[in-house]
């Protein structure tokens, strides 16, 4: 008997993706576009409602998420025509378009998309019976939901909204490089364009150098006009952010509750077999968090000469204190896992790719 082939673990590219929307394991209420297949990810679409709710929730095991969003008594919004605005401080729950029907061998792992995280709208996904969020288990098998929770603008959403990405994962745990790894792959081909810092993954420092007048970084400005999502270009930056001017002394103070974009002191290029994304680097470093919006796709950051060309664009909130952050401080992890098989197009090679070569960058939606 000839033995069957065994099939590889890892993360699934988009021609692995496409292959499960056409065997039906991902299935949808209007049909799946090409444009929402990433390298290694899928977008996915509001439905045609949203419902607000007085707060956030797990289903748990056993519960469906319409069984416990009933009980909230939530207020329906049509999402259909022009769509609604959500109001930020308000946490909503809006079914997506996209249900699974997953292999036993398949889990899905979500995150939202970079421009979402860019305008700090904090988005997760939601599935059946689960007690964790932005996990769908492997062999899963219904409706997918995200929690949408927009903090410094309202913004205006419809059905087809994409907000929030999944990721697929064929085999039983992720198959993350450890330090050796890192290490050959950097000495291959350079993964950042300084020495390597390693701690559970590549150390990613916050840059503040710049020569006077050059802006290092932006402060959302609040009560700004709402926010069209699916708007680009359409929105001038003043309007919405206060640029945050290099120092001498290269420090910058974060004020409580103020939401900051800013980006790493490094460039950085994801080989084409790997994928990667943020994690904090340790929860004690700080009274700040770094949000962290989007996948790294393989293909990111590649440069015309084989250098890393992109950095990390990073969407900073303080806590209850003010913070002083410094040039070169040390505020996540860059953890890289490795593809099941490479696909067959990287970032950068489609229209999707907003980001390709960026440096310190806001989001699509906004220009000058």
């Amino acid at each position: 008997m000839t033995p069957s082939r065994q099939r590889s673990a890892g993360l699934l590219a988009r021609q692995k993706i496409a292959s499960l929307a056409r065997a039906g394991a991902i299935s949808a209420e209007a049909p799946i576009e090409a444009g929402q297949i990433q390298p290694a990810s899928l977008d996915l679409r509001l439905g045609p409602e949203a419902y607000r709710v007085r707060a956030s929730f797990l289903p748990g095991q056993g519960a469906s998420v319409a069984e416990r969003l009933n009980s909230l008594n939530p207020e329906r919004i049509s999402l259909a025509g022009e769509g609604a605005v959500l109001e930020k401080g308000i946490v909503y729950i809006a079914p997506l378009m996209e249900r699974l029907v997953l292999p036993e061998s398949i889990a899905g792992a979500a995150n939202p998309k970079s421009s979402t995280g860019r305008l700090d709208i904090f988005t997760r996904l939601i599935v059946d019976g689960s007690d964790a969020f932005d996990r769908a288990p492997a062999g899963y098998s219904g409706p997918l939901f995200a929690e949408i929770s927009p903090r410094s603008f309202s913004v205006r959403v419809r059905g087809g909204t994409r907000l929030n990405q999944l990721r697929f994962r064929e085999g039983a745990a992720p198959l993350i490089l450890d330090a050796d790894a890192l290490r050959a792959r950097h000495d291959e081909a350079p993964l950042v364009d300084r020495p390597l810092a390693l701690r559970e993954g590549l150390i990613v420092h916050v840059g503040l150098a710049g020569e006077m007048g050059e802006v290092v970084g932006y402060r959302a400005i609040k009560n700004s006009d709402v926010i069209d999502v699916d708007r680009v270009g359409g929105y001038a930056a003043v309007d919405f952010w206060e640029p945050i001017l290099a120092r001498v002394d290269r420090r910058l103070v974060l004020d409580p509750d103020e939401f900051y974009i800013l980006a790493s002191r490094e460039r950085m290029q994801i080989p084409a077999d790997l994928a990667a994304e943020m994690a904090p680097i340790d929860p004690a470093i700080g009274e700040f968090r770094v949000h962290y919006a989007g996948f790294f796709d393989p293909g990111f950051g590649q440069g015309m000469d084989g250098k890393p060309a992109a950095r990390a664009v990073l969407e900073v909130r303080s806590r209850d204190v003010p913070f002083l952050l410094e040039d070169g401080q040390p505020v996540g992890r860059l953890v890289y896992e490795r593809l099941a098989d490479p696909p067959d197009a990287l970032y950068g090679a489609t229209q999707a790719s907003s980001y390709q070569h960026q440096g310190l960058k806001l989001s699509k939606h906004f220009r000058g």
